[in-house]
């Protein structure tokens, strides 16, 4: 029985790694990416391709971004190019066109998400700032947390006191 609650233990575990996990960064398409494969408003993306061979300059076009040049990168063989989204882009898929002599064309779509509306309020309890009208107290979540584990505690201690009452 033991043996069966760990094994769920871990399955749940693993789980959560995976899912958790980040997704892939670039989209790649054949011997294109794009960095990042979901991009905002604003930010750079950068295109890299070996689509291009030997050449050392390529062109590219972006339908949100406008035109930039593909140039050598670090490695042989990779152009890499980059331009930065407008920040009234339009949430969706952008797609990039690129060019490489003599008659190379490849295109790639990527994704563009919007911007939240509004400023984000992040953290709990005094770190966010006093709530209209009163708010809770700034240990709320610490207090939650530890009446749950002595909770998790009581109940572990009373299965033991009751399994050793029957063994006897």
């Amino acid at each position: 029985m033991r043996l069966a609650r760990t094994g769920i233990q871990l399955a749940l575990v693993l789980s959560a790694l995976a899912l958790s996990a980040p997704s892939a960064v670039a989209a790649p398409a054949g011997d294109v990416r794009v960095n990042p494969g979901k991009a905002v408003p604003g930010s750079t993306v950068t295109v890299s391709t070996t689509a291009c061979g030997k050449e050392t300059y390529g062109k590219g076009e972006s339908v949100a971004g406008g035109k930039f040049h593909l140039l050598p990168g670090d490695r042989e063989g990779v152009l890499v190019g980059r331009f930065t989204l407008p920040l009234d882009a339009a949430s969706g898929t952008d797609t990039v066109t690129l060019k490489c002599p003599p008659r190379i064309l490849k295109t790639v779509t990527y994704q563009i998400s919007g911007r939240p509306n509004g400023a984000v309020e992040a953290g709990f309890g005094w770190a966010a700032g006093p709530e209209e009208g009163g708010g809770d107290s700034p240990y709320a979540l610490g207090a939650l947390l530890l009446g749950g584990a002595a909770a998790g505690v009581v109940v572990t201690m009373r299965r033991r006191a009751t399994a050793a009452r029957n063994s006897v």
